[in-house]
């Protein structure tokens, strides 16, 4: 059995201020034709369909122009989505049932009840039956209402509870898809720019990949750069374009998953997909970074210029040889010993003070006095805690 999985498709999604419309519609129809030759038996999307929980027309266009060239590919192709953590499920479930005609099966929340079980669709081939097992992106929150009066207090728990409820038989041929935050046995995992801050600080919404290991693959999503965790067979399929100035070495593709007979490890291989345009970042004094316009002028660059001497409007000279720029930062011995004073000057902050910068920076204006005086009672607990 031959299966495409993709992911963290954030269709909507912009890079800086461009629209990436044009990339996305790209990329997608290269995944149609990629489905055409290689004819898998279904295609498994693991979340993050939408780039917001509230997409825009155009976003809804550009997937709603991908599932139809895929459902007009004959035969047809099977395709499983769940929902991810950008994801509305509520928007992500319209028309799912006049979808589930053209053999599209969309999942977007684990039970709520004790008859409702997760979502699962059975696939057919020559070794017989594969259970797919559907487990859109859950909260512990989520769980706790599933296992009234069960303390659940993370999301490993949370997950672990939810799968062991199935009764899965690991004697047969089963598939899980999923878009949480797995880590393997070291808990290392690749990351980037563009998903950290949807990561939680200390690994709290970390899952540990102990509790999939029987599955015969396990289809990720939520991590931007294809990779294994723990074992070969739990993957994270990655973006199919790169949404950072942090990817620009990866190697966007479709990972291509062939089971055998049950007890068999899969094959698994890449197809690369080929971007409209790069994402790289270029560095060097002013003359340095202009000469490479060529090869890059398409292309969508973050600037470092390390100059020393002062330049004349350097921003404007740029903008006559790239049409796609995304940041411009000048790096020299001024600069650096500017950042490093600023390091100094932070570090020498109270809590209080380094809080109450923070706050204004995130909200764009003060905390009351109320919220100072309920920090102010924090702090003094945390240190006599510590004194103690």
């Amino acid at each position: 059995m031959k299966l495409f999985h993709i992911s963290d498709l954030h269709i909507g999604k912009q890079l800086y201020a461009y629209s990436l419309r044009e990339e996305q519609e790209d990329i997608l129809h290269q995944i149609v034709e990629q489905a055409a030759i290689h004819r898998p038996d279904a295609i498994l999307i693991a979340g993050d369909i939408y780039d917001k929980s509230v997409p825009s027309g155009e976003a809804y266009e550009i997937f709603d122009h991908f599932l139809n060239e895929i459902a007009s590919l004959d035969p047809q192709i099977p395709v499983c989505m769940i929902a991810g953590n950008h994801d509305s499920a509520l928007r992500l479930k319209y028309a799912s049932s006049f979808l589930e005609r053209q053999k599209i099966v969309v999942s977007t929340m684990i039970p709520t009840t004790e008859e409702e079980h997760l979502r699962k669709v059975i696939l057919q081939d020559e070794y017989g039956e594969v259970a797919v097992y559907l487990l859109p992106f859950l909260k512990p929150g989520q769980a706790r209402v599933l296992f009234p009066g069960q303390e659940i207090t993370d999301y490993d728990m949370a997950v672990r509870k939810v799968l062991e409820r199935e009764g899965i038989d690991f004697t047969k041929r089963n598939i899980l898809v999923a878009h949480q935050f797995f880590v393997g046995g070291n808990g290392e995992v690749e990351r980037c720019d563009s998903e950290l801050m949807y990561l939680s600080v200390g690994g709290i919404d970390s899952v540990h990949t102990d509790m999939v290991e029987a599955f015969d693959y396990v289809a990720l999503g939520h991590i931007h750069g294809e990779q294994p965790v723990g074992k070969a067979h739990i993957r994270y399929s990655g973006t199919p374009l790169k949404y950072s100035v942090s990817e620009e070495h990866h190697e966007k593709g479709i990972t291509m998953v062939t089971l055998g007979e049950k007890g068999d490890s899969p094959k698994i291989e890449r197809i690369p997909l080929r971007p409209l345009r790069d994402v790289c970042s270029l560095r060097g004094t002013l003359e340095k970074v202009i000469r490479s316009a060529e090869a890059h002028r398409d292309d969508y660059v973050s600037i470092v210029l390390t100059d020393e001497t002062g330049l004349y409007r350097p921003k404007d000279q740029l903008d006559e040889c790239f049409d796609r720029i995304l940041e411009v930062r000048i790096e020299n011995t001024r600069t650096m010993a500017r950042m490093k004073q600023q390091e100094i000057e932070n570090t020498q902050l109270s809590p209080l003070e380094a809080f109450r910068e923070f706050y204004q920076m995130m909200n764009d204006q003060p905390m009351s006095e109320e919220e100072e005086l309920e920090l102010q009672q924090i702090i003094a607990k945390c240190d006599g805690s510590k004194e103690g």
